[in-house]
Order: C-alpha cells, then structure tokens, then sequence
C-alpha cells in the first residue's frame, strides 16, 4: 500500500455523508409509505422546534443540483441512505418503481459525475406499517429486512462502492426504545434489548442474502462509537465505566466479531436480557467485508465535561484524541475488517455574511483535528480505508428539527439556497491535495 506524504494511504477514501429522512424531504411524493419518524414527529414535544423532516432540504427535487454541488466541491464519495418507505411502502409486499426510479437517478448521476456511492439502506426511517405489527421487536422485521436488502442490493449493487445494512443500530435500539427521544418513542429496556438484537440479526440476515444473490459490492454495518473514559480512577468509576463501555461498544461489537454478547452486561441486564434464538449469534457474526464508525466525541463517567473543555453547539466536547484511542482499542480487542469513519462532524450556530459566506473557522479546525487523529492509527497499523464528514448539507437533526447546524453547506429552509461554508472550501482544498499526493506518490 502507497503512503502519501501526508501519512494516508494513496487509495485512502474521502467523502461526505449524508440521511435520505433528514435531507429528502418529498415525504408524500411519488408513493413513499410513512416511516417512524413521520410520526414520530407528529408527537407533541417529540421534535424541539415542533418540525419534521417533511420537506427537509428538498434534496428529493433538487437532487441533481446537490449532486452538481458535490462535484463542485471535489468529492469523490458519497455516503447517503435509501428510504425503506420510498421504496417498499409497507416494507414488505408491493414495490414502489417510482422510489426505486428515484435512487436509481440518484446512482447514475453520480456515477457519471465520478463520485462513488456508499449506500445505507436503514438510517433509522422504519416503514410505519412495520412498526405498526411490532416493529424491531418482532423476528418478522429482521426477515423483511433481508427480503428488503436483497432486492435493492439486486437492483443497484452492480453500480455502488459498498453498501451499509444499518446505520447505528444502538440509537435505535436505546434512544429509540429505552429512552423515547427519537422514533418510535419507545421506553421499555427489555423491548430495547429485543430490537438491538432483533436489529443486529436483521443484518446477518441481509448479508446472508445479498451474497446469496451474487451482490458483488463490499457488505457492512455502521456503528456510533466512542471511548468511556472515567473522571477519577476510583473503582466506582470504573466499574461504571466498564458498563457503559459494555453497552456502547461490546454489545454490538462482540456478537458481529466474537459470534457472543458479552457477559456482563447480560448479567446487568437480567430479565430485560433478549430472547435469542439458536443460530442467530452465528448469522450476526456474517463475515463483514467492513466497519463503519461514527464518531463524534467520547463519553465521560463520573464528571461533567471537564469546565475548560470546548463544546459544540450539540454539548459534545471536542476530543479528537478519543477517535485515535478508540480504533487502536478496537485494534487490541478485535479481529478488524477493513474500517471507514463514516461520519464525523460538528455542530455549530453558523451565521450568514451579508456577502453571502459562512465563516464555520471552529467547524474547520474541527475536522482538521479529527483527521489527523486518524494518522497514528494508521501507522498502528489499523486498517481505515476512508473518512465521510458529516454531513453535507445542513438539515433535519432528529429531535432538534432544524435548529442544529452539521453541514459544509448551508442550507436556507425558506428558500433552499445552498452556500458552501469555509469549511466546504478547506475540505475541498485538502482533498485535492491528497489526491495530488496520490498521483505523485505514483509516479
């Protein structure tokens, strides 16, 4: 494997990414079913600004635009997810041609821009009339997902760079049916626990499938990660620690990798623990072809983020030594696959110039920090083969509606005008150095 000057391999991928619910928009066009999080957003209280993603960025309508914008703005991967509802409304029986059209527009236009397609098919927008029969808590889901994943990866597998089964299975499960705050509003641990392993099942299956199927394309999974450090080294601390660490990363982790979950936190859980069937730990443990991780900050017991700590405009402290400590930690405990950070970002209140820029400076050192927490990973030996900024475009934040800023491009909702910030610029001109890079280091 080339290295460049920059320490990133010369094949290294660099991307942006994106949520068809939190960009889409088109909610009842074309056929599309609704999903949980349709109404999940009509739930009083539910969404912070009383919105939905309805409309959203209009990306639906303006596609084709978005998709000029990124060749614009140098990007040669791109991360995005299908609507299960657009596609399939019920998500099981008739197909929706009209929403399989609509991504496949999508699929060849960026292919003839010469930007790569990494493919999601569940970021969390269930069909409703799944949900309505029991959702991720039922054994039936997990079947129609594969059914779902093998049609699609049919349909479009031939013309993608990978695709994704499910995006952070753990928001689903915990903040999705333990703590209620997002879709479908759920707070019932031992119905979590089901729908984690329900959700974790659901993508052995679907890996099962597409491979059966003769799908070409590299088949993952997509996990939100960060490390649990603790505030004081006391041996409550710790032990609290070891917990969250247990629910955050090795629930998910060990069954996909090691085929069992782990043991203290089936002991933590007791009665709430899921009903697993024989065979299911060994479809989960499908083989992945990679790993994708979200990460956007660590998790701290024992103390508030520390007072000289820098926050973004979500709370979360900025610590890129953590995305270093958590892949050389997976490193040590696991037998990696290829992996990809496919998403890391910042929040912040951005603000438009009346000449019409948008100085994001805390959004570019952001990155440029993360990124080069990736570089001594890399000569750890830690297998990343690319980097997805999160997100592109500015849009729908799950229960913060509109009022939480991720984009490189700002997004005006009353109008649809997109601005790429400074930080879309600077990503713009780093990527181009690194393939310029790649070149040289060819030659």
């Amino acid at each position: 494997m080339t290295h460049s000057v920059s320490g990133f391999p010369a094949d290294f991928v660099w991307g942006a990414a994106t949520s068809a619910y939190q960009i889409e928009g088109g909610a009842h066009a074309e056929g599309r079913g609704a999903s949980v999080w349709d109404e999940f957003c009509r739930q009083p209280g539910a969404i912070a600004d009383a919105s939905s993603g309805a409309v959203a960025c209009d990306h639906h309508r303006l596609w084709a635009d978005d998709l000029d914008l990124m060749r614009e703005l140098g990007l040669r991967a791109y991360r995005f997810s299908i609507s299960w509802p657009r596609v399939q409304p019920r998500g099981q029986g008739a197909w929706n041609a009209k929403g399989l059209d609509f991504y496949e527009r999508l699929i060849d236009g960026l292919l003839a821009r010469g930007i790569a397609s990494y493919l999601t098919l569940h970021h969390w927008d269930l069909p409703q009339a799944l949900q309505a029969r029991g959702g991720w808590a039922e054994r039936d889901v997990a079947r129609h997902f594969a059914d779902y994943a093998q049609a699609v990866a049919l349909r479009f597998g031939d013309r993608v760079a990978s695709i994704t089964t499910h995006n952070e299975p753990w928001v689903v499960a915990t903040l999705g049916h333990e703590r209620g705050l997002f879709a479908p509003g759920l707070k019932d641990r031992r119905i979590a626990f089901q729908a984690a392993h329900h959700l974790l099942w659901s993508h052995g299956l679907a890996l099962q499938a597409m491979r059966a199927a003769g799908v070409r394309a590299p088949l993952g999974i997509v996990l939100n990660q960060g490390p649990v450090d603790c505030a004081t080294d006391t041996p409550a601390d710790r032990e609290r620690a070891r917990l969250e660490d247990g629910l955050l990363i090795r629930w998910y982790m060990d069954p996909l990798l090691q085929g069992s979950y782990p043991d203290d936190v089936l002991a933590h859980l007791g009665a709430d623990a899921p009903a697993v069937q024989a065979g299911d730990l060994e479809t989960i443990r499908t083989p992945l072809d990679f790993l994708g991780l979200n990460y956007y900050t660590r998790q701290l017991v024992g103390a508030a983020v520390p007072p000289e700590a820098e926050l973004t405009d979500m709370g979360w402290e900025v610590h890129p030594q953590g995305l270093t400590d958590l892949l050389l930690r997976l490193q040590r405990d696991y037998p990696l696959p290829p992996v990809y950070i496919t998403e890391n970002g910042a929040a912040y209140a951005d603000t438009v110039e009346p000449n019409g820029r948008v100085h994001d400076a805390a959004r570019v050192a952001y990155l440029r920090r993360h990124i080069d927490a990736l570089r001594p990973a890399l000569q750890a030996g830690v297998p990343l083969r690319g980097y997805f900024a999160w997100s592109l475009l500015d849009n729908f934040e799950w229960s913060f509606g509109y009022s939480k800023r991720f984009g490189l491009v700002h997004v005006d909702y009353a109008t649809q005008q997109r601005r790429p910030k400074d930080s879309a610029y600077w990503y713009r001109d780093f990527m181009a150095a690194q393939q310029q890079e790649a070149v040289l280091a060819a030659v």
